[in-house]
């Protein structure tokens, strides 16, 4: 037997309502404001900033690769997003596809938003775009029989990969 190992998700199965890396008590603060008003770093794991928008790494990634693409103004309603946050979102929606592809030759992706906590939304107040790639019988049965999922590299090794790539936007 194999042992999956993925230290990064120790502190949110011990404590999720604490984001424990960035000091922010999740019920009182937003991350993704936090993220982005800081420099984008492996540590915060922000790949771009543009001028409405930017792209950050999921911490707690479904698979390799899955990014978030996310509007810096703080808002939870789709109906509130301003024309120049929607067509910026789109294109770093379609930017981020674009890498993922040539980074790690993915066979297709899942993209969405989870709005609001019955629909599974994490962050709820901060609404934000998944780009998840998926290979075929990338995630087999350990999701299903284990509450596992299988993310074979490193986030920090992802990061550097992806970064050289965001960096010519």
């Amino acid at each position: 037997m194999k042992t999956l190992w993925a230290p990064w998700r120790l502190p949110y199965l011990l404590n999720p309502d604490k984001d424990v890396k960035a000091g922010l008590s999740l019920k009182n603060n937003c991350i993704f404001c936090d993220a982005v008003s800081k420099k984008a770093s492996v540590e915060n794991l922000v790949l771009y900033k543009g001028k409405t928008a930017f792209v950050i790494m999921n911490k707690y990634p479904y698979s390799n690769g899955h990014l978030m693409v996310i509007p810096k103004r703080h808002v939870f309603e789709l109906k509130k997003i301003k024309s120049a946050e929607h067509a910026e979102l789109g294109s770093l929606l379609a930017a981020s596809i674009e890498i993922l592809k040539k980074y790690a030759h993915c066979d297709g992706f899942n993209l969405g938003m989870n709005l609001g906590a019955a629909a599974g939304a994490g962050i709820k107040d901060h609404l934000h775009y998944h780009v998840v790639p998926r290979w075929s019988g990338d995630h087999n049965f350990m999701p299903v029989l284990a509450d596992v999922r299988v993310v074979p590299e490193h986030m920090h090794e992802t990061y550097a990969k992806l970064k050289t790539h965001f960096d010519k936007l």
